[in-house]
């Protein structure tokens, strides 16, 4: 395994993944929240699924990746990946 991080069609391809597993459960929530005749509690705890699992799918799909952070020469110096001011060349 190397320390690269994965392509962006893999990226895209596991965040979508995630949230249509996440958005899968939310529609499970909500059939069963209408057809189960269950206490009021666990209709409750099934209709909050189906209210916020959309917001934690969301949040997750935008969440930035989180790879490998072994050492880079830019990390350990503490500057950025563009630097915010630059000197032009014969200025």
């Amino acid at each position: 395994m190397t320390d690269a991080k994965p392509s962006l069609s893999e990226d895209i391809g596991k965040r979508e993944k995630s949230y249509f597993i996440k958005m899968g459960i939310r529609l499970i929530c909500l059939v069963l929240a209408f057809t189960v005749p269950a206490p009021l509690p666990v209709r409750l705890l099934l209709f909050a699924g189906a209210i916020f699992l959309p917001y934690v799918a969301v949040i997750g799909a935008n969440a930035p990746q989180k790879g490998p952070s072994h050492g880079s020469d830019m990390e350990d110096s503490g500057q950025s990946e563009i630097p915010r001011h630059r000197r032009e060349i014969g200025s």
